[in-house]
Parts: C-alpha cells; sequence; structure tokens
C-alpha cells in the first residue's frame, strides 16, 4: 500500500465522519442527538425535523461516501483500495471522531458504497428496501432486509468472494446497530415512519 493509498483511506474516515444530521440540526438551533431516537441519521432527521430536512439529510449522507470514491476513481486507485476507503467512510459514520465515536447506523452511508460498487445488487436491494417501507412503514425493517439481501445476491452476478465478504461485514455492523430496532420489532413496538 502506498503513502497515497494510505491518505485516501484516511480522508475516507474523516469525510465519512462528518456528521450531516448534527451539522443540519445545528444550523436549524437543534441537537439532533438530543430529538427523538437520539440517532444523527436521516430516519431520525425526518421524524424531528420534516420530511425535506430528512430527505436533505440522506442525499448528504450518501453526497459524502460517494465523493470519496469518485475522487479514488478519479486518481485511478485499485479497487482493493477504493473499497477500502468506502470501508473507512463508513467506519467513519459509525464512529466519527468529531462526534466522541458516536455517529449512525450507517443505512445511506453503506447504501452509497453498495450502490457505487455493486450496482445491479444494490439497486435491488434498494428496491426492497422501498417496498418493504411502503408495506409496513418501518425503515429498520426495510434497511435489515436489503442489507442482508445484499451480500447474497452477489454471488448470483459474478462476484468474488472477497467483495461477497466485504459486503458482509458492512451487513454485520448495520444488524449491530439496528440490534434495539430489531427487539421492538420482535416485540411490537417499533415506531412506524410518518411524513410530515
Amino acid at each position: 500500500m502506498t503513502l497515497q493509498d494510505l491518505i485516501f483511506v484516511a480522508c475516507g474516515y474523516f469525510c465519512g465522519a462528518i456528521p450531516m444530521g448534527y451539522l443540519v440540526g445545528k444550523i436549524r438551533g437543534l441537537d439532533i442527538r438530543s430529538q427523538g431516537s437520539g440517532n444523527i441519521g436521516a430516519t431520525n432527521a425526518l421524524r424531528t425535523m420534516g420530511t425535506k430536512v430528512g430527505i436533505l439529510v440522506l442525499i448528504l449522507d450518501v453526497a459524502k461516501v460517494v465523493l470519496v470514491l469518485l475522487v479514488g476513481q478519479f486518481l485511478h486507485l485499485p479497487r482493493e483500495i477504493l473499497l477500502l476507503g468506502g470501508l473507512a467512510a463508513f467506519v467513519g459514520h459509525l464512529w466519527p471522531v468529531w462526534l466522541g465515536f458516536k455517529g449512525g447506523k450507517g443505512v445511506a452511508v453503506a447504501s452509497g458504497i453498495l450502490m457505487f460498487f455493486f450496482p445491479l445488487p444494490g439497486t435491488i436491494s434498494l428496491t426492497l428496501f422501498v417496498l418493504v417501507v411502503a408495506v409496513t412503514r418501518y425503515v429498520s425493517l426495510g434497511s435489515l432486509t436489503a442489507a442482508i439481501a445484499t451480500p447474497l445476491l452477489l454471488p448470483l452476478f459474478g462476484y468474488h468472494s472477497l467483495e461477497v465478504a466485504y459486503a458482509g461485514v458492512i451487513v454485520m455492523l448495520i444488524i449491530w446497530g439496528h440490534r434495539g430496532n430489531i427487539t421492538r420489532l420482535t416485540q411490537g413496538n417499533e415506531n412506524k415512519l410518518q411524513f410530515k
């Protein structure tokens, strides 16, 4: 790994660690960590600041990681380095240095990474997410369904085992971040999505 590769991966972490939901909340005069679920992600932003703001946070969270990957692609970095940079951005979002290593659940960032590297399986997973949320109104269930589907789909489209394992690591971290949601889903008291 060259110095350029190391700098790229480090930049991936620090860009991923930019807490978009927190910053948007601060611009609007509130700390999103003290609102709703306390999460800095798009779903909590939607619930606490409205649909338009939630969509904005979603776009910004996806954009920050895609931008990193596009820069790496522009620099003609090897695919394995791009994958590491994407993973670093995902880790940065989960554990941002700027907020005492307490970040979001990573679904938006993960979707940007998976769509970038695995466009067709990622599109199928995104469709599953939309369908599950539309039918159940549970964002967490849609997120978990889409996440789990992705590594299962990759071998069907010819991706090799290391890439399947890569997606699997991201999925495991998403599941871990949703352990509270999983408990509430099984108990029947998970919050449903409501647009406002």
